[in-house]
């Protein structure tokens, strides 16, 4: 689709005809003046997602806005307003979808009508109502997936360890479990992230979610299994996980977060977990601190949630990394034979 012109979007005064001097102060719903109207709200789709800093969020966004233009298109909407943003959400609601897909979607369509107003391509009122369409409420709350110390442990087990891509996927498996990684955060890893600190391996200084900035301790047995895939694949510096071809041979670049979710579902589903995600193993790491006695602002500390920062400035919380909240996991997979030297590198 070409990019719209933006100059056919109809302008109007609150009598319907053009503001004086060609003013851009719409205010009444955006009416296209050419068939598939949601052309101009494509255009300014690419502000809203200029506006967003989060790879995570900025993704999502694009994925709402691809459906709600989809299905604002296909239904002839007669203009962008409250009543077409609250008779998209009774079509969502309609398909029976999660309440965090909905108000993901509304979330973004907000955001929409914001970028929309900011540019005067939208009346300040228009957008102000669409912002007051309130989110759907969820009953109860959600458990979630994780694994037991037991399935934990034989999903370590599972990858071959005969093979240079069994190797690597162990030291993956175990960064997840053992630390909460997110699976964006360990594709983006280097060899230099691992470093020492206060005699033990740590991740420090690693950038997540929110660009909150946190310093992650691994366990030994994570170190080991992680060492052994170095000391295989002779890495000294750079990617900490490459892509392999179906040889085995190690590919230029690193790994990419859908390849990082394909490998845990797969080995996931050979211990009878069909739907496991890198996420879940995350989950996995926290309620197993949990259940090993493990402080609960420790594990905020670990997994780098948005509360940290505020707990530890009301509590005056600090991160223990001579004796780890996830030293102690009660996770037992075998472990390479390897000697001082190697368990040792830094």
């Amino acid at each position: 689709m070409p990019d719209p012109d933006l100059s056919r979007w109809p302008r109007a005064d609150a009598a319907g005809e053009p503001a004086p001097g060609g003013s851009l102060v719409v205010t009444r719903p955006v009416v296209p003046s050419e068939p598939g109207g949601e052309a101009p709200l494509r255009a300014i789709k690419a502000l809203v997602l200029d506006a967003v800093s989060s790879v995570h969020t900025r993704r999502a966004y694009d994925r709402a806005l691809a459906e709600f233009l989809a299905w604002y298109a296909a239904t002839g909407s007669p203009g962008f307003s409250k009543a077409t943003v609250q008779r998209y959400r009774t079509a969502l609601e309609a398909r029976r979808l999660s309440a965090s897909s909905i108000n993901l979607q509304l979330s973004a369509i907000r955001k929409l009508a914001q970028e929309a107003a900011d540019n005067a391509l939208l009346a300040p009122e228009l957008a102000a109502g669409i912002a007051r369409i309130g989110g759907v409420g969820r009953q109860g709350t959600r458990a979630g997936n994780w694994l037991t110390a037991e399935q934990a442990t034989a999903l370590l087990n599972v990858p071959d360890r005969g093979t240079p891509k069994g190797v690597r996927d162990r030291a993956i498996l175990a960064l997840l479990i053992g630390c909460g990684l997110r699976r964006a955060e360990l594709a983006a890893l280097d060899v230099e992230h691992m470093q020492m600190r206060e005699a033990r391996w740590v991740i420090p200084d690693l950038e997540g979610k929110g660009n909150r900035v946190r310093t992650v301790p691994v366990p030994t047995w994570t170190r080991l299994l992680v060492e052994a895939w170095l000391h295989l694949a002779g890495r000294e510096a750079g990617p900490l996980f490459p892509p392999m071809n179906k040889a085995g041979a190690i590919l230029a670049g690193r790994l990419t977060e859908d390849s990082v979710w394909t490998l845990v579902r797969e080995y996931g589903r050979q211990i009878g977990q069909k739907s496991l995600a890198p996420h879940d193993l995350r989950r996995t790491c926290a309620k197993l601190c949990r259940a090993s006695g493990g402080e609960l602002e420790q594990i905020q500390l670990l997994l780098g949630h948005a509360s940290v920062a505020t707990t530890e400035r009301y509590l005056g919380t600090r991160q223990n990394l001579a004796r780890a909240v996830n030293d102690n996991l009660p996770v037992a997979p075998d472990l390479p034979d390897l000697t001082e030297a190697d368990a040792n590198r830094s």
